[in-house]
């Protein structure tokens, strides 16, 4: 016609013009064109399986004969991908965090990205980074593999930055392949039994015996030797761990609480607490307001060795040691001398939610001048904790157990808890750290 005609494969529509049209000769009709035609993507394509087209060259098959049309001016205009070809590297992942370990692909080659939308996640020393796509395209090269090892700064994914019609990885998995699913269909049934086979005069030769074979020293049961390599974060915390060890003078004093008062104070208020503010009143509260307490009581366990001086903090930032999949992490809570129990509460359960989904931010365990570690919710009634640096303290809780106490004279069961405080001997005395436990303590 008069205004062409368009051929669509997809989301890639090729467009020819009337005098494109009027060139091609010994074709019968616009119909014969579009049902030979084969189109692709301009960055690498076959035509129908015989040419390659790149750039602006193009090939058009028709029944007859092969034809080459270069006449289109600009390729992205009837390919229908767009954008330009861009580079995404390795964002920086925090302070101090120089490299990271991909452990997951959620894109591949090929598919549509939008923006905001997750590539990869990077394991780091730290936390797993969620690495995300700042504009939308289709992805061309991804530079590394699941189990690499990347830079920051690095090249990452390259991509047609603007692109369209990538494929979508979430359709694509949840298509089964029909091929496999022929595979798994059982052969047709024979319309009628094979004949028996003929008989034998000769006697039917019994199997040879089986060998056994000889009885294992455990048993029977198979030994397996299995090894995998550490997270990223496993290994740093083994450094850290082992560091602290061979940095502070670490000592540890103990101490036991009565916590017929406490539980006391949580049975009558639990109810109207959980109404009004719609978090559960739990133990960690009242040890870390009561901690905050005897931090500004006494400093020096809030203090820090930076060289040859100490650091002071007049505020009290009380990491609290929470258990995730891929290891122990210390989420922060800040200021917690200004903070009520509700705000304390519902600081934790946010942290233990984001720590349980593996969102956990570098910002969120940033800092800490005291951490507070409670292995009584595994069962510990007692335990060593080591103090997390450069801190120079940290606080055991441990399990609620009921044991015979001398109260007045007088024999009673009543629920305790064994407290434990580790602390660096090179800043701090055994003087103060028994009286900064006892003041817990006490509150």
């Amino acid at each position: 016609g008069q205004e062409g005609c368009s051929f669509r494969k997809g989301a890639h529509t090729m467009r020819l013009l009337p005098s494109v049209l009027r060139s091609i000769t010994r074709v019968q009709s616009t119909a014969a064109i579009q049902s030979a035609t084969r189109l692709a993507p301009p960055v690498s394509a076959h035509v129908a399986g015989l040419r390659t087209f790149r750039s602006s060259s193009a090939t058009l098959i028709t029944k007859r004969r092969v034809l080459h049309l270069n006449s289109f001016a600009n390729p992205r205009r009837w390919a229908g991908t767009g954008g330009e070809a861009a580079v995404i590297p390795v964002p920086a992942m925090g302070d101090s965090i120089s490299e990271g370990t991909i452990v997951a692909w959620h894109k591949k080659v090929g598919d549509q990205v939008e923006m905001d939308e997750i590539l990869c996640e990077v394991e780091t020393d730290k936390v797993t980074v969620e690495i995300r796509a700042p504009d939308g395209g289709v992805i061309t090269e991804l530079c590394s593999q699941e189990g690499d090892t990347v830079l920051v700064g690095a090249d990452l994914v390259k991509y047609n930055k603007g692109a369209t019609g990538g494929a979508s990885s979430s359709s694509a998995d949840s298509k089964p392949a029909p091929a496999a699913a022929e595979e798994k269909a059982p052969p047709a049934a024979s319309s009628s039994p094979p004949p028996p086979p003929p008989p034998s005069s000769s006697k039917p030769t019994p199997p040879p015996p089986a060998k056994e074979d000889p009885p294992s020293a455990s048993g029977g049961s198979e030994r397996i030797d299995r090894r995998v390599p550490m997270s990223r974060m496993r290994r740093r915390i083994a450094e850290r761990l082992k560091d602290s060890q061979n940095t502070a003078a670490i000592l540890t004093t103990y101490n036991e609480i009565d916590m017929t008062g406490i539980m006391e104070l949580r049975n009558r208020y639990k109810d109207a607490f959980l109404k009004k503010h719609e978090v559960k009143l739990g133990f960690m509260s009242v040890f870390v307001a009561a901690a905050a307490q005897a931090l500004q009581e006494y400093p020096i366990v809030n203090a820090v060795i930076d060289g040859d001086d100490v650091v002071y903090r007049d505020y009290c930032d009380v990491s609290v040691a929470v258990s995730a999949p891929t290891g122990l992490v210390v989420p922060v809570l800040r200021d917690v001398q200004e903070m009520s129990f509700a705000q304390i509460e519902a600081a934790i359960n946010r942290y233990g939610q984001k720590a349980a989904a593996g969102t956990l931010a570098l910002e969120d365990m940033a800092g800490g001048t005291f951490t507070i570690s409670n292995g009584g919710v595994f069962g510990s009634m007692m335990s060593t904790p080591i103090v997390n640096q450069p801190q120079s303290a940290i606080l055991g809780m441990h399990a609620t157990m009921e044991r015979a106490m001398v109260v007045n004279g007088k024999v009673e069961v009543r629920p305790m808890m064994y407290v434990a405080l580790s602390y660096d001997h090179r800043i701090i005395d055994g003087r103060e750290a028994v009286t900064f436990l006892k003041s817990i303590k006490l509150k």
